[in-house]
């Protein structure tokens, strides 16, 4: 039987606009995941870093050590932090190693992705009629889904507001004042029905997790976080995704579904057993849509769920805990390990913001990208 993997040590950046170099990020949240396992580089048996920018993770090793160690670079879209955390879970035991390290990290200019229609396999008369602005497709993906399911819109402004109030208590969130579900509703328009409280921004930031195999995990640290799964999925048809030209018609897919349905499988345990989640809210429509497709709530339950405060942090499930994409922004490189990090310090009792109460011991990540592929992590203090 294959050691079960652990995570021993995590940190992260204060997310935000930064003047310095990406790599500087990096190497602080590198140092501080191994200061929190008790470790030096020289532990580290093999490491992964994801970014979405033009650096390359493994130059790292160049302020941090040049050990010999096997150094991977992991470029995914928004799904680079769940491919870079799986990649070094598989590196651990296809290396037969015992500790690892997972870096992301980004520094985004100010302003909406500039993506290239001929780079996603696209004509440029994609690009032309506008659909290359992702403002453009999530408005269109959410409007189906509001009127498919009979979903009140007011519910994209209970997502806004429950992201900046998590985020008013977190010291590493960037945008921590409360913002209230009307004036979510009324903010200025970017695509309708999405104003400008219901949108992520690019930004920088940095993440990173230490990991450990079998019981060497207890004797670095306290509290380890078992990764009891991890899995990656990409579109099948039937799927709507960014960057996409088409929707085939029949059942309708998502990669999301598939890997949300294969985590829980691999970890045998149920959407039901989640006690707190992390779900890629890159607008307040994808939570709202994630909430159902990862099986945590039935479609179109979602608004009586923020009505109920379920998501909040004393109650039924609480959802995107230090602010969620929308408080945090997206350097791309670090967005999914910093739902991980979330998580793990929720279920070890640390959290840095608000914690969650009662002792949570399974916790779920969710994460998605362009175009068209979806990462998910089961994590457990259960099982030890």
């Amino acid at each position: 039987m294959t050691d079960p993997v652990y995570i021993v040590g995590a940190a992260r950046t204060t997310f935000g606009r930064f003047d310095g170099e990406d790599n500087d990020l990096a190497e602080e949240a590198v140092r501080g995941a191994l200061a929190d396992a008790g470790l030096t580089w020289n532990d580290i048996d093999f490491a992964v870093g994801g970014t979405n920018g033009e650096t390359k993770p493994d130059n790292l090793v160049a302020r941090l050590g040049l050990t010999g160690l096997p150094f991977v670079t992991v470029k995914n879209g928004c799904a680079t932090g769940g491919v870079a955390l799986m990649t070094a879970r598989n590196g651990l035991l296809a290396e037969g190693a015992g500790i690892a390290c997972v870096v992301g990290y980004d520094n985004h200019a100010r302003g909406a992705f500039n993506a290239s229609p001929a780079r996603y396999g696209i004509g440029d008369w994609y690009g032309q009629t506008g659909m290359m602005v992702t403002t453009s497709y999530f408005a269109l993906k959410i409007q189906r889904y509001l009127h498919e399911h009979g979903i009140d819109p007011r519910a994209l402004g209970y997502a806004a507001e429950k992201a900046f109030e998590y985020a008013s208590h977190h010291p590493y969130a960037w945008r921590r004042k409360p913002v209230s579900v009307d004036e979510a509703m009324d903010a200025d328009m970017i695509n309708d029905p999405l104003t400008r409280f219901m949108f992520c921004s690019p930004d920088a930031g940095a993440v990173s997790l230490i990991l450990a195999r079998g019981s060497r995990a207890f004797d670095l640290c306290e509290k380890p976080v078992r990764l009891a799964s991890v899995a990656l999925r990409g579109r099948r048809p039937g799927s709507f995704e960014v960057f996409s030209t088409w929707l085939s018609p029949g059942e309708r897919t998502s990669p999301s579904i598939d890997a949300a349905a294969a985590a829980f499988a691999d970890a045998g345990i149920s959407p039901a057993e989640v006690q707190v989640a992390q779900l890629q809210d890159t607008e307040s429509g994808a939570e709202i849509i994630h909430l159902a497709e990862t099986g945590l709530v039935e479609h179109g339950a979602q608004m009586q769920g923020y009505l109920d405060g379920d998501y909040k942090v004393d109650g039924r499930l609480p959802v995107n805990t230090d602010g969620g994409l929308l408080a945090n922004g997206e350097p791309v490189g670090a967005s999914g390990l910093r739902q991980v990090h979330e998580v793990v310090r929720q279920l070890q009792g640390r959290a840095d913001g608000q914690q969650v109460p009662g002792q949570p011991s399974i916790g779920f990540t969710h994460v998605y990208g362009a175009p068209g592929i979806s990462a998910c992590t089961v994590l457990t203090t259960e099982g030890e």
